[in-house]
């Protein structure tokens, strides 16, 4: 899934950081491999925890420049 720069967003906007890769894990220790392992080099901009709209979720900004997203959906059934 990709998210594009609007709203609050659109007054940072500067070529190259208006969209974000968002990535959706099948458990919540995956997305904390993931939050550890894809960021190195970069900045994490909201560290991983529990939101108030019940996913797990964290974003960060790679190395490279370009926008993340993990997320788990805490209510979903892990297989």
């Amino acid at each position: 899934m990709g998210c594009d720069t609007g709203g609050e967003w659109a007054a940072n906007f500067a070529q190259g950081n208006n969209f974000s890769i968002s990535i959706n894990t099948n458990s919540k220790e995956s997305a904390d491999r993931l939050f550890t392992e894809l960021p190195a080099g970069g900045k994490v901009t909201i560290p991983m925890a529990s939101k108030f709209w019940g996913d797990y979720f964290g974003m960060f900004t790679d190395q490279s420049g370009i926008n993340w997203m993990v997320s788990f959906k805490g209510n979903m059934m892990e297989k």
